[in-house]
């Protein structure tokens, strides 16, 4: 079984077909099931098709189709480590215990609740794809990390983007700076005060607007970069108005 361990098929209630897990009939189907509507499961024991339930109704059977069971979405799974549970909220099951998670009805979706007053809500955030890898973010079973910015992103696509990095790395959504730049900020006025433009240069200012704070003003031209008007904020990462 490629994504979960269970005791049972789900048979599509779009195409009678049965398969492992949902996962399983999108992969190899041209729609997506409905695993709302899933009405019959196939025993993997003795093969008997019968109506949703935690076990095989077959009477020499009794096959527990999964450790943990869920009838409103019709969830099994063995592996129990993960603490499993049940979102009214997001309509679906999630894993990694209930008294670890809240539910952000704005963002529509759980979070840890180390972001419960530390995240910045966005209507529906995590009912969009990842920038990076194109993947619903609210189905998907990969761990998703929430950016200074608001925005989601898959911990792995954030990991190979922190590899990859040619250059500032900011949000592929809205272009905020990720994590805490303060240090590139001050390597850059270093390099800036070492580094004075020629004559013809050196009073040219033009407008930029500031990626992190959203300012926008005149601030000195510099081939290095181009500092944020706003003195509270200090960042190079503008883009030229």
């Amino acid at each position: 079984m490629k994504h979960y361990s269970r005791g049972c098929q789900l048979v599509g209630p779009c195409c009678q077909k049965t398969f492992w897990c949902r996962f399983c009939h999108d992969e190899a189907s041209d729609h997506a099931i409905d695993r709302h509507a899933v009405k019959e499961v196939k025993c993997a024991e003795c093969g008997l098709v019968q109506p949703v339930g935690p076990a095989c109704i077959g009477q020499e059977c009794g096959n527990a189709f999964g450790k943990y069971f869920c009838s409103i979405c019709n969830f099994f799974d063995d592996n129990i480590s993960g603490e499993p549970f049940h979102c009214d909220g997001c309509g679906i099951c999630r894993k990694g215990g209930r008294e670890n998670f809240f539910h952000c009805d704005t963002c529509g979706c759980c979070y840890s609740n180390a972001l419960r007053d530390q995240h910045r809500c966005i209507q529906q955030n995590m009912h969009r794809n990842c920038p990076v890898c194109l993947e619903d973010l609210f189905t998907s079973t990969t761990v998703c990390k929430i950016l200074r910015c608001g925005h989601a992103i898959h911990s792995t696509c954030l990991h190979s983007m922190l590899r990859s990095r040619t250059q500032l790395l900011r949000c592929p959504i809205c272009m905020v700076s990720i994590g805490d730049p303060s240090r590139h900020w001050t390597l850059i006025d270093e390099e800036v005060a070492q580094v004075p433009m020629p004559e013809e240069y050196r009073d040219m200012k033009v407008v930029v607007l500031c990626n992190d704070c959203s300012a926008t003003g005149e601030t000195p031209f510099h081939v290095l970069g181009l500092k944020c008007p706003n003195k509270d904020c200090g960042s190079y990462n503008t883009r030229r108005l």
